[in-house]
């Protein structure tokens, strides 16, 4: 981080007789190491910074939409609305956990982050032109605080931002911080004359102003919006921004079925899709717009953290509360067999919520994690101390018989037997019921398979399919025996593991499964107050991913260890993609390229 020690005593604090307190100037920043860039970059090294501005794209998005406020606590807001508002500083897309100038242009703290001034650029401007002011950033974090989701109060009760001049603004936090004060270095910033009159918890039936790269000037709700580049972009030639956001217009157009949204694709209604189908992948991008390369397929491997679909209980109804009935449950999930039958070999099964990372649990615990664990033994399962934790395993035949049998012996010992063919619980007399919420679009094929299985086991999994907006109100009242779930990639244990993971946040949507557990609040506690430093970080991820694979709060599914896309040929991108994204942003419309397409698909 290129900062520097500053000798100015009037921005200094007595912190005890005859010592001062360090204040640092920086303009770049990192959770953990150095920031990639130097302070004198001038663009990210995966894009191409002359690329040219200029043509249309039309991308497609499932579902419906019927708001504008990406922050509402009801409702469904439109793809892409997150975006609208510029931030403090930004991050880049081939590092973890760095930030680079935006709307800020440099910061002073001192060394443990209690506080932080923040002096913003001069340049910096809303759509309609008039300028983002440090009174912008303050009434921001207000109304997040006021208005905002829980968790967000959570994680900043206590902490306070001031505009302490037109252009500076001060941040103290309760308890100091470093990730937590570069989690609001990313804030974005709404103007004050248009939110001081509504509520952020509320929906928006029209687009707010706003400050990014792109505005929304078309849309027909629940149908297509259609975002355009800011012309006279305040930021576009900051080195964030070179070689970025590179198309005159980006039309989203929604659809209810997927299926028919790839159909359309091929058809040339749209221009880009991003395949999540392994069956698709294999068998539908054939034809002849493939054959004369009007359509280009590419496959690229990802090493990276991935995101990965988990199937999760709600441990807080009383039929999931017993940690072996859940594994039990999992037994039955004949991901081999899925994989190879339906899906062509193409995902990867999920083993760790720190997949593909050096904080996933692949070993025995070492000394480190043991000193963490040891004084919790009684309160975890025994095979967090003695086992690597895996996924039960198939030959992939359809017919597993041992995994089975062996739920089945657990299920017994947790006080169910099977007569007739169904499940019942000696106690009450009830039969083993439950109900797996999904969305009634996406790929579900595997439903039945699970269904089936668990059959065989004498369970009823009866299936509600719901839209997506009965689906997040469920989600948010956690209206749900079970769920499938995409747990965020995560590059390292972030403070973020306690959004989904901590007692305190367990009304937050993230917490899916509902997880109340001293144990994991213990170490998500030391994981907030050793953000930084990765030599303590690494024993506290492994224990955390030890302790939560084995209570079995949810059933691993599987992630994608390739990106898969295909697009209408005519458009270029740079030699260098991004580790941690696709690197879209940075495409461009390319003239020579369309003109070989025909007529009505340039």
């Amino acid at each position: 981080m290129f900062a520097r020690t500053l000798a100015l005593l009037s921005l200094c604090l007595i912190a005890a007789p005859g010592l001062a307190e360090n204040i640092k100037e920086s303009y770049s920043f990192a959770v953990l190491g150095e920031p990639k860039y130097a302070i004198n970059f001038t663009h990210f090294d995966y894009v191409n910074p002359a690329a040219p501005k200029g043509g249309n794209i039309t991308l497609s998005a499932i579902g419906t939409f019927d708001n504008f406020n990406r922050y509402a606590l009801r409702g469904n807001p439109g793809v892409r609305t997150e975006s609208l508002y510029d931030s403090l500083f930004a991050t880049s897309d081939d590092e973890p956990g760095s930030y680079y100038p935006l709307v800020g242009e440099m910061a002073r703290y001192p060394g443990n982050f209690a506080w932080a001034e923040i002096e913003i650029n001069p340049q910096a401007r809303f759509h309609d032109g008039t300028p983002i002011k440090a009174s912008d950033v303050a009434f921001t974090f207000n109304k997040f605080m006021t208005e905002g989701v829980p968790q967000f109060r959570l994680v900043y009760k206590g902490a306070t931002v001031k505009a302490i001049a037109p252009l500076t603004v001060r941040i103290e936090l309760a308890q100091p911080s470093k990730e937590r004060m570069l989690g609001l270095f990313s804030l974005p910033v709404f103007p004050e004359k248009f939110w001081k009159d509504h509520k952020l918890s509320d929906p928006l039936s029209a687009p707010p102003p706003a400050s990014g790269p792109y505005k929304i000037t078309a849309w027909r709700m629940g149908q297509y919006i259609t975002y355009s580049r800011v012309k006279d972009y305040w930021a576009a030639n900051l080195p964030i921004n070179r070689g970025r956001w590179n198309f005159d217009s980006i039309r989203y157009d929604y659809y209810l079925d997927d299926n028919v949204a790839f159909e359309a694709f091929k058809a040339g209604a749209f221009d880009y899709r991003s395949e999540v189908s392994a069956k698709n992948w294999a068998t539908r991008y054939i034809g002849k717009n493939f054959a004369n390369h009007f359509i280009v397929k590419e496959e690229r491997p990802n090493d990276a953290a991935q995101d990965a679909r988990w199937l999760a209980f709600n441990i807080q109804r009383p039929i999931f509360e017993d940690r072996k009935v859940r594994e039990a449950i999992g037994l039955a999930f004949d991901f081999e067999w899925m994989n190879k039958a339906l899906f062509y070999g193409a995902y990867s099964r999920a083993n760790s919520y720190f997949q593909n990372t050096e904080y996933a649990a692949r070993d025995f615990p070492n000394a480190d994690e043991l000193t963490l664990l040891a004084p919790m033994k009684k309160d975890l399962p025994p095979e967090v101390f003695t086992t690597v934790y895996n996924p039960p395993k198939t030959n992939g035949n359809g017919f597993d018989r041992a995994n089975l049998l062996k739920a089945l012996s657990m299920l017994k010992e947790t006080g169910w037997e099977l007569k007739d063919q169904k499940l019942i619980n000696v106690k009450t007399g009830k039969p083993f019921t439950f109900e797996l919420l999904i969305p009634s679009t996406g790929n579900t094929q595997w439903v039945l398979p699970f269904q089936h299985n668990l059959q065989r086991l004498g369970i009823t999994m009866d299936i509600r399919q719901v839209d997506n907006s009965q689906l997040t109100n469920r989600l948010r009242s956690r209206d749900y025996d079970m769920m499938p779930t995409v747990y965020s990639a995560m590059p390292y244990p972030s403070a973020d593991v306690q959004i989904s993971w901590a007692s305190e946040y367990v009304d937050s949507t993230y917490n899916a499964p509902g997880v109340k557990s001293p144990v994991v609040d213990k170490l998500i506690n030391q994981i907030v107050a050793n953000q930084g430093d990765k030599q303590k970080l690494l024993p506290l991820g492994r224990a955390l991913d030890r302790v939560l694979t084995w209570n079995n709060y949810m059933i691993p599914m599987w992630y994608m260890a390739s990106d898969r896309f295909a697009w209408w040929n005519k458009f270029s991108k740079p030699a260098i993609h991004p580790l941690y994204t696709t690197g879209f942003d940075t495409w461009w419309y390319d003239v020579n390229k369309a003109a070989q397409l025909p007529e009505n698909r340039r």
